[in-house]
């Protein structure tokens, strides 16, 4: 089983992994091969905020926005919304 946060933010338990990890604390997400996350995972960093995601909507349901350096042009689209 892997444990997975719903459009709330609230963990659940699911028989599928999710697609998308994220930063709890920082409230990013982006791709699981992400070369920034894996920096910090290997530095023994980041690991206890790690979460993941079903899909990129249900990360974006629950208040978390793009990584800048693995998702860049959602990031940029993000970006863009905030400064209107």
């Amino acid at each position: 089983m892997y444990k997975l946060l719903d459009k709330n933010g609230k963990e659940y338990l699911s028989e599928e992994p999710g697609t998308i990890g994220g930063h709890r604390k920082l409230k990013i997400y982006g791709k699981l091969d992400c070369s920034s996350a894996q920096r910090y995972i290997a530095k023994g960093q980041y690991v206890q905020y790690r979460v993941f995601f079903k899909d990129e909507d249900t990360a974006i349901a629950a208040g978390y926005r793009p990584c800048g350096v693995c998702m860049k042009e959602e990031y940029k689209k993000w970006k863009e919304k905030r400064e209107r």
